[in-house]
């Protein structure tokens, strides 16, 4: 039964879009804490790259799941709704609302409709996509995916192999595509969830996007990536902002053109996600400058 005195509060929106500003305002308006829900910023190793909030932001609100893993670490979309669902029943004993954030829709969708089941997948079909990716590298895959898949092709990260591979093996074993998994009927939670979306002129953004990346290369994120290149093979570190400056680093292209890249699939992603978001009915969609309205728009939900 849902408790129609509980709310989760989720503001989603493409990377750069101004999502940590306002969550912090509006936790601070109901005097309550924050979620993070992007499944870059769990991962303490990653600092620069994954525009987490900084010190002084997450000290006015407190943030739960930033730098709570190691990049070591194995974790899923499964386990983050677990471990949300489970957190949520412990914070509405203290609060009537919370907000949760982020740009990984997969994570965000998760706990507020619930996560498929997949089928189970033939470790050979697995082994020969990974083994095809280390011999033909990731355009294999992402012409393979936009092939047999487009719906998912145009909202995954296209340069996280793991979640091509994983869209792929589905495919592969079972004759249906992956995005064809994720249409069963949504779970009822036991609260109330009001969705807001922030989006801003497609320019404007992706102005910020490249002064966002300028900024993070002042800070550092060369050399953060060059201490994590190592482990370049782990999961976690398959994503925008770090595989660029590694085959960068393997001496694929030089820094110029790992610069021009970070910032052109940091764009795309972001319009990766606006596609993702776009399509959730439940979302209401305001400028980030909207403090009033957001806030006028969460209390007529409240009511």
């Amino acid at each position: 039964m849902i408790d129609t005195a509980k709310f989760l509060i989720v503001v989603a929106g493409p990377t750069a879009v101004g999502k940590t500003d306002m969550c912090i305002k509006i936790a601070k308006k109901f005097n309550t804490s924050i979620i993070s829900s992007d499944s870059r910023q769990f991962f303490k190793e990653m600092e620069i790259g994954t525009a987490k909030p900084s010190k002084e932001e997450q000290a006015l609100v407190f943030h739960y799941f930033i730098n709570s893993l190691s990049i070591h670490e194995s974790y899923d979309v499964r386990k983050f709704e677990q471990n949300s669902l489970k957190l949520l029943e412990e914070l509405f004993e203290i609060n009537d609302c919370v907000v949760m954030t982020g740009g990984s829709g997969l994570y965000l969708d998760a706990v507020c409709k619930g996560f498929d089941e997949m089928p189970e997948i033939p470790s050979e079909i697995r082994g020969n996509l990974n083994q095809l990716f280390q011999d033909k590298g990731i355009e294999v895959l992402q012409k393979m995916l936009k092939e047999v898949d487009p719906d998912y092709y145009g909202t995954v990260d296209l340069h996280n192999p793991q979640r091509l591979i994983r869209a792929l093996e589905v495919y592969q074993g079972t004759g249906r595509p992956f995005s064809s998994f994720r249409q069963k009927k949504t779970v009822d939670r036991p609260f109330k969830i009001i969705k807001i979306g922030l989006e801003r002129d497609r320019e404007v953004l992706y102005e910020r996007i490249n002064l966002r990346m300028d900024h993070m290369i002042a800070q550092g994120l060369f050399e953060e990536a060059e201490e994590l290149f190592p482990f370049r093979h782990l999961n976690a570190l398959q994503t925008v902002g770090y595989s660029e400056i590694f085959r960068f680093l393997e001496g694929e292209y030089d820094k110029e053109e790992a610069v021009r890249l970070l910032k052109r699939n940091s764009r795309r992603y972001a319009k990766r996600q606006l596609t993702w978001f776009k399509k959730d009915p439940e979302m209401v969609w305001f400028s980030p400058d909207d403090l009033e309205g957001i806030l006028k728009y969460i209390d007529r939900q409240m009511d």
